[in-house]
């Protein structure tokens, strides 16, 4: 199938409005303004600028502001602001779309591209590939892990925020210049694990239209970039993925997907897209469960339930050994980490070791229940965090009235809104929305968990095997619902 041909294969596919393929629906046949929208140049720097400017806020403010969380910009707008469009917006219903428009990769990738917009082909750094044995989540695991063992640090004093933002920025420039294409989001990425696990949970995706098309394709420009012989047949010049995957091939999880659109540029053939689909479609995707994703659901669940405890349980010891209470901190960073590192593992492994026993054979491995039966926590996991955050968002999110006239905390008053009070919202309904919110997890994680069991056991196997699974995750369920309602 030469260029021609290929070429005219998927305009007969653009032109049928709207693309249907199965429950899905295709945005950028659905919205012409999205679609226009996504092969500018400028349409990912437009994204970027604005936040950049208030992360610039960010660290200025928490260096240098007044070192009361409450009254500095960089408190409010991180952990409460920010947060809550991410954990409760988002990655629920946007997949990875704040990496499209994070600022913390912006200045490495700009320099590393040599070009705020315009596609170059040549750019700057040494663009060593990452070392093979570290490519996985393994580090930005144990980079998440470390930030949430001193949250209750980092949330509440500005300096550290700041420096922290500040750190990120810098890693990701020296990786930038090292290192190809955005390394540091793909392998290092604090953040970017925990997006990547729970964008499987959103209903869009980016993916290929048509799969002959791509394997026609002698340009693999998704993958590797655009080429003056690929601009000849199409497409506006694009850069290969940033974060290593490979769209054309058969991608098939939003897991490292940035929703950065490069690839739709790229395509000379206008055959990748961006899908409507039902929620959770990629959790029962099998290609993709591996052991890191497994620790990165116990990391999140385990933190969303170890964080309900710390920060907003009755227990005042705990929260003073929390924020570096003297010789507590060490017996606070034993029970946290032991927690998430053996005591959920562990559990979770004995879990999967009775399901096993009670599908009643021994083709299936143990390591491969292990890992497979993880995937059934990211529902509970991603509406356990919803719940906790707004147990502490609708309480505090009356301080960025105040903190947008006043970020340092110097006594300005920018907007005239300096003197806004204080306002808990709705501080009695908190708990009326928490148990829905469990309750829809529960019943998704258990969906999800029964479709993995049908996907590693034979059909009659897995009916028996998803009793312990259901108790399981009802017994997660529980341990939520017991630390809100009191």
């Amino acid at each position: 199938m030469d260029d021609e041909a290929v070429g005219a294969k998927v305009t007969r596919v653009a032109e049928t409005k709207p693309v249907k393929i199965g429950w899905k629906r295709d945005l950028l046949q659905l919205a012409p303004f999205l679609r226009w929208l996504v092969f500018q140049r400028w349409f990912q720097f437009t994204l970027i600028v604005p936040n950049l400017l208030a992360f610039t806020i960010v660290i200025l403010s928490g260096i240098f502001g007044i070192p009361v969380g409450a009254k500095n910009f960089s408190i409010i707008f991180v952990w409460i602001v920010w947060w809550a469009l991410l954990i409760v917006v988002l990655v629920p219903f946007g997949a990875r779309v704040w990496c499209a428009m994070c600022p913390i990769p912006a200045f490495g990738e700009w320099l590393q591209r040599k070009s705020f917009v315009s596609f170059v082909s040549q750019g700057l750094g040494l663009g060593k590939r990452w070392p093979r044995q570290l490519r996985n989540l393994w580090l930005a695991n144990f980079g998440f892990l470390t930030i949430a063992l001193f949250s209750p640090i980092v949330t509440t004093r500005p300096v550290v925020t700041g420096f922290l933002l500040l750190g990120l920025m810098a890693v990701a420039v020296v990786m930038h210049l090292v290192f190809e294409r955005r390394a540091f989001c793909r392998y290092l990425c604090p953040v970017g694990g925990f997006l990547g696990l729970y964008s499987m949970a959103a209903p869009v995706e980016l993916r290929r239209i048509d799969a002959e098309v791509c394997r026609q394709c002698r340009f693999k420009s998704c993958y590797r970039g655009s080429t003056p012989e690929s601009l000849k047949v199409g497409g506006i010049g694009g850069y290969g993925c940033p974060n290593f995957e490979f769209p054309g091939g058969g991608m098939e999880r939003n897991t490292y997907c940035l929703l950065c659109t490069e690839c739709v540029k790229a395509c000379p053939y206008g055959n990748i897209t961006i899908n409507l689909r039902p929620f959770g479609t990629d959790l029962l995707v099998e290609k993709g469960w591996k052991l890191d994703e497994a620790f990165k659901a116990f990391i999140m669940l385990g933190s969303a339930i170890l964080y309900s405890i710390i920060m907003i349980g009755p227990w005042g010891t705990l929260k003073s050994w929390a924020n570096l209470g003297g010789w507590g901190f060490l017996g606070y960073a034993g029970m946290f980490l032991g927690s998430i590192l053996v005591l959920a593992p562990g559990l979770h492994l004995g879990m999967s070791a009775l399901v096993r026993k009670i599908a009643g054979t021994r083709s299936v491995p143990l390591s491969e229940v292990f890992v497979n039966t993880s995937y059934a926590l990211v529902p509970l996991g991603l509406f356990g965090w919803i719940a906790f955050s707004l147990a502490f968002v609708l309480p505090n999110i009356s301080y960025a009235v105040s903190v947008l006239s006043d970020p340092f905390g110097w006594g300005w008053d920018l907007f005239g809104t300096k003197s806004y009070p204080w306002t808990p919202y709705a501080p009695g309904i908190v708990p009326y929305l928490q148990v829905p919110l469990l309750l829809v997890g529960l019943a998704w994680s258990v969906f999800v968990g029964t479709g993995i069991l049908h996907k590693t056991f034979e059909e009659a196997q897995a009916r028996k095997a998803s009793v312990p699974l259901t108790a399981y995750l009802i017994g997660g369920t529980l341990v939520f619902l017991a630390l809100y309602l009191g």
